[in-house]
């Protein structure tokens, strides 16, 4: 009978037309439904035989810190899947100016020690993603030097050459590079080591293809980050968001989709919702979310939650149920400690609302210990923190890059122990987010609030309710009132069982009308949040 109640309760709250205009095309893999994605560069992760590089060993032997593949464990940080950002052969620290698609750099390992990683990985249920860069390669590359070289190479149509330099709008930097042999350019958006590739060009798409069935076929990878999606095609001179980009990726995607069913695809399209669009809703699987994740670091940092709410609302309604991924930052951006002024407790609160809102979350290595860093590049990707011992227990030797000067505290080993730390915080909010529907894959629904520093939201999954209120502010909260102008719960009253934070809740008592009314929210202290399941009807 109670089963009977719930799945009524369902059908009020989630009508099948907007469960068919919200579902994805295909079903969703278990991992994904509550699966946390953790971002990590190889080179900067564990080194195993002491030249001061991380490697695929390395990373290997540390597996168990990402998820141990039990069930009941608590000690690991819980996350389903890995992204390894480059690991093709490139003359690059950073890899995305790659010079061979189907060999591992030589030194992260081989291609024999990356396929011991993917079975460990899977062992253990981590999926793997690699970061895959179809935009452009190295200016080191056999086929692009060629072209280089001999006007009448095969491999000249592969890339894009003027005559003239050219202007590309909006960038500041050269993207049309002299050739030195001749009065010639050849276009290189992000840099002169990495030109760019004429996409349309049919055998350059046969090669892609090819890179994708070998990665996924022979290495057992799970799917791919695609680099610089908006990037792919231009529209003349604009290199944003081309007409060709569209059709391209909905044909890659089908490609590797029939290579291995279920292969995940996400995308990085800098760029805002509004632009995002049409990237739904038959193309790759997800795409980053950069709109969510300035307005999260927004809301955290100031106290005021409108963007994020109207952020939030509008991925809702403007892309397909939870495909996109959220996150705080990335390799190419000031790390979420310092950008929150070094501020512990805004990070803390930047953790509980990353993995409490909707879509897949990413988080980058060492954020979950509170590493800052800042630009330069190379700086926003210093060796992880493990101990407290010499070079932070990343290797025996020298590290590639100086460690940050946060590594005494900022570490695995000072966090592992203590209840109350950054690190504990993670493993306890992605462990929660797996095990409860409505953190895992509900929907979104912001509340009022009396308190304009509260932001408070329902997450809804078919049998399950949960209520997230979070203190945006500096000054403790207590007395705040919870209300909302749409019906979104059954009428009743509703037991409140306390998931995150302590002390109990009292009952939240929903109107006729659907409407919840005042329901007093729990005393929070700054940059605290509530995590609340509502049972009962």
């Amino acid at each position: 009978m109670r089963r009977n109640a719930v799945a009524l309760c369902a059908l009020i709250l989630f009508p099948p037309t907007l469960l068919a205009a919200q579902a994805p095309s295909a079903p969703t893999p278990e991992w994904r439904r509550g699966g946390v994605c953790y971002e990590v560069f190889v080179r900067s992760f564990s080194d195993s035989d002491g030249d001061g590089v991380g490697d695929l060993r390395g990373l290997t032997s540390k597996l168990d810190y990402i998820n141990d593949g039990s069930a009941a464990s608590r000690k690991d940080l819980g996350a389903s899947c890995i992204w390894l950002m480059p690991v093709a052969q490139s003359p690059s620290y950073h890899g995305y100016d790659v010079t061979n698609y189907y060999e591992v750099d030589r030194e992260y390992g081989t291609n024999d020690d990356f396929k011991r990683l993917v079975a460990e990985a899977h062992r253990r249920g981590i999926r793997v993603i690699v970061d895959l860069v179809l935009n452009h390669m190295s200016s080191e590359h056999p086929r692009f030097k060629a072209a280089l070289l001999d006007p009448a190479s095969p491999y000249r149509p592969w890339f894009r050459w003027s005559p003239v330099e050219r202007k590309t709008p909006g960038w500041t930097v050269p993207t049309w590079h002299k050739v030195p042999e001749r009065d010639e350019y050849y276009y290189g958006l992000f840099w002169s080591g990495m030109p760019d590739l004429e996409l349309s060009n049919p055998e350059v798409k046969a090669e892609w293809e090819r890179v994708a069935r070998f990665w996924l076929e022979e290495m057992g990878v799970d799917g791919f980050r695609l680099d610089a999606v908006g990037h792919f095609f231009e529209d003349g001179d604009d290199p944003r968001n081309g007409p060709g980009t569209h059709p391209w990726l909905r044909d890659y995607a089908a490609h590797i989709r029939g290579i291995k069913p279920g292969a995940f695809t996400v995308g990085e399209v800098w760029d805002s919702v509004g632009a995002l669009r049409a990237y739904y809703p038959d193309q790759l699987d997800a795409y980053f979310a950069f709109e969510v994740s300035d307005a999260l670091l927004e809301a955290v940092r100031t106290g005021e939650k409108a963007r994020l709410v109207a952020a939030l609302e509008r991925v809702q309604r403007e892309f397909p149920h939870n495909r996109w991924a959220s996150f705080q930052r990335n390799h190419d951006q000031t790390r979420t400690m310092t950008a929150l002024g070094g501020d512990a407790g805004r990070a803390r609160l930047s953790a509980s609302l990353l993995l409490t809102l909707p879509g897949l979350p990413f988080v980058y290595y060492g954020e979950e210990i509170g590493m800052s860093a800042d630009k330069p590049d190379p700086r926003l990707r210093t060796p992880m923190h493990w101990t407290r011992g010499p070079a932070a227990g990343f290797t025996r030797g020298l590290p590639w890059e100086p460690l940050q000067p946060d590594s005494l505290t900022a570490n695995v080993e000072a966090q592992e122990g203590d209840p109350g730390s950054l690190l504990n915080h993670y493993r306890r909010l992605v462990h929660l987010r797996a095990a409860h529907p409505a953190l895992a894959w509900g929907d979104f629904a912001a509340l009022e609030a009396s308190d304009p520093a509260a932001l408070a939201f329902l997450r809804r999954a078919e049998g399950e309710t949960v209520l997230v209120v979070a203190n945006l502010g500096v000054r403790p909260l207590s007395g705040v009132r919870l209300t909302s102008s749409a019906a979104l719960l059954p009428a009743g009253s509703h037991a409140a069982t306390s998931l995150l934070g302590d002390g109990a809740a009292a009952p939240l008592r929903v109107g006729r009308d659907g409407r919840i009314a005042g329901w007093a929210a729990p005393a929070l202290a700054p940059f605290e949040t509530r995590v609340v399941r509502l049972g009962g009807g």
